[in-house]
């Protein structure tokens, strides 16, 4: 275990340690989670990890109870997550996203809908089959990697009329300019080092591991796409962002994702004050809008597996002053 995360651990532990004790009457229910996702530990870590997921837990029953109440739009769920503190997920899971501003309005294309353009009330591109299956960068923070091939195979559907699985690993390993492997990186870097590379390959020619610091692999037979430019969205522009989901296709995005409530979230409309519009911090992928309930939505697609979310999907504030600051950082390939 990484020093920074083991004293988050420690931290997190003590204070919870402070405050109560392992709950006998959950002991099966420890048992079956751990065994779900595969969870081992050594002695002495076993019962630090089993505090912070009943602390996790208590926290998730009180926010859905308090949602069957009428104030929240969301539900939470345990998960994969749920022997993490708040602080080692925000250490594992999301890093901070480094954006030269000047750099991208000089080299991108602005997005700018047809005239007479008016955009749906509904847009979901996973029914027109230009979205894969959801994938999984495991404890890699390599976000930026899922987001960029995300919008890629989206476009080569629409574009080329074939939806086809692109490699991340192949980002990790070889987009260097700007982009740190598992240490962060930004999806108009990646879409660089496609265009300047003249392609990407294949998931199945270059699978994933969650590892970096390997030598580039990338052999231009196994090439699965390719793009010619990329266009952004404007800045804070969420109607910006709707039009160019509805009229390009999937587009990838950043946003704030180190709450707890993000963590967990299970189902329902996504929103939380506490939720940053300037400290973005993850990579994810806009497939689509909706509404439920009164409440609009983007259809997010995430890149923590289907037992993340729902089903890897998160529906997130729609309309909501940019929250999470999804419209921040908006960008597409042109194919």
């Amino acid at each position: 275990m990484a020093p920074l995360a083991v004293a988050a651990l420690l931290l997190g532990t003590a204070l919870i340690a402070a405050a109560t004790a392992a709950d006998p009457a959950l002991d099966s229910h420890w048992g079956a989670w751990r065994d779900m996702h595969g969870k081992s530990y050594e002695q002495a870590e076993e019962g630090q990890r089993r505090l912070v997921w009943e602390h996790n837990l208590k926290m998730i029953d009180r926010h859905n109870l308090e949602e069957a109440l009428g104030k929240h739009s969301y539900t939470l769920a345990m998960n994969q997550f749920g022997d993490m503190t708040e602080e080692e997920f925000v250490q594992t899971m999301t890093r901070p996203m480094l954006v030269n501003e000047t750099e991208v309005a000089a080299e991108f294309v602005t997005f700018e809908p047809p005239p007479n353009f008016t955009a749906p009330s509904r847009v979901d591109w996973r029914k027109t089959g230009a979205v894969t299956d959801v994938k999984n960068q495991g404890a890699c923070g390599s976000c930026w990697a899922f987001s960029s091939t995300g919008a890629l195979e989206g476009q080569w559907k629409l574009r080329r009329g074939q939806l086809v699985s692109l490699s991340e690993q192949n980002l990790v390993d070889c987009s260097r300019v700007g982009n740190y492997g598992c240490r962060g990186g930004f999806m108009v870097n990646a879409f660089k080092y496609i265009h300047q590379n003249r392609g990407i390959a294949y998931e199945r020619s270059y699978p994933y591991t969650g590892q970096d610091n390997r030598p580039c692999r990338y052999d231009p037979r196994s090439r699965g796409a390719y793009l010619t430019s990329y266009g952004r969205i404007r800045k804070n522009s969420e109607a910006g962002l709707q039009q160019a989901v509805a009229n390009v296709g999937p587009v990838a995005v950043g946003m704030d994702a180190s709450q707890r409530s993000f963590q967990f979230y299970r189902n329902g409309v996504y929103y939380d004050p506490r939720c940053s519009r300037t400290r973005i911090n993850h990579a994810m992928l806009v497939v689509g809008y909706d509404q439920e309930g009164g409440h609009e939505y983007w259809i997010v697609k995430n890149s923590w597996s289907k037992r993340w979310g729902d089903g890897g999907y998160i529906k997130m504030a729609k309309h909501r002053n940019n929250n999470c600051g999804i419209s921040n950082y908006a960008c597409y390939p042109i194919v």
